[in-house]
């Protein structure tokens, strides 16, 4: 059986490491830099990055931070926001990220993915997906670009379908609603996208506790839990995560 993953997520804003609710009311985390050290001495499995807004203010991704980054952590990297061109992707992995991470660029350019897929491979494209749930009699789920403040009209699970096809090796998925609530994952949300793709899906938005990550690996059916809250503010470190969810049964690298 394939390992379970543990992903630190840094959200990044004006060079510091922010975390909201749905996406607003923001506040401070902490040095990037310092945190990702923190985490890598941790045990995290894997580092995302992403540079919030980047898009909404259609400049380039902070990349003096991103080469700090990866001077002190050796893990997989992920790098996101901003990225608008193969060529973005490049300077991006030639500043150490592993792996890039697309979402607005991704649904305005849909070619993005497969030009970035076949230049790079699969395995270093991964596609951002925010999602809000739709009131309405079926469970739907409605794609959001900018940072989460544009609605495109696009069903979550078409858009999840489509990504892969176009070549993406990866697909990370966020609840709008969830996130920074600590009430749980969207687990029918995680499931539903899950069971409909053949590449790994990390769940992200609104882990709590540590039962939380714990439902996501299992009835959510997720290849990974990206989580931010719980590490940033230290209510719970990476090595509990771990020693809890292997207690569980949970497969989990060492």
């Amino acid at each position: 059986m394939l390992t379970k993953r543990i992903i630190p997520c840094l959200d990044v804003k004006n060079g510091r490491v922010v975390k909201g609710t749905s996406f607003v009311k923001l506040r401070d985390a902490g040095d990037p830099v310092e945190l990702a050290r923190m985490y890598y001495e941790q045990g995290a499995d894997e580092l995302v990055f992403l540079d919030i807004t980047a898009s909404p203010e259609e400049r380039n991704i902070m990349t003096d931070i991103v080469e700090k980054i990866s001077e002190v952590v050796f893990m997989p990297l992920t790098v996101g926001g901003g990225l608008r061109s193969v060529e973005d992707i490049q300077h991006m992995l030639r500043a150490g990220a592993d792996k890039v991470s697309l979402n607005t660029a991704a649904v305005l350019h849909p070619e993005l993915i497969k030009n970035a897929s076949d230049k790079f491979g699969s395995q270093c494209i991964v596609v951002a997906i925010d999602a809000r749930r739709i009131k309405t009699t079926e469970l739907k789920w409605e794609v959001y670009i900018y940072s989460g403040q544009k609605q495109t009209g696009l069903d979550a699970l078409a858009w999840a379908k489509k990504v892969v096809e176009s070549g993406a090796g990866e697909i990370l998925l966020t609840s709008m609603n969830a996130d920074g609530h600590k009430t749980g994952y969207d687990i029918e949300l995680i499931r539903l996208i899950s069971r409909s793709v053949n590449v790994p899906v990390i769940a992200s938005g609104g882990a709590g506790d540590m039962k939380d990550l714990y439902s996501a690996l299992t009835a959510g059916e997720a290849d990974a839990v990206l989580a931010a809250s719980i590490f940033h503010y230290g209510i719970y470190s990476i090595k509990e995560v771990k020693k809890y969810l292997t207690d569980k049964g949970i497969p989990i690298r060492a």
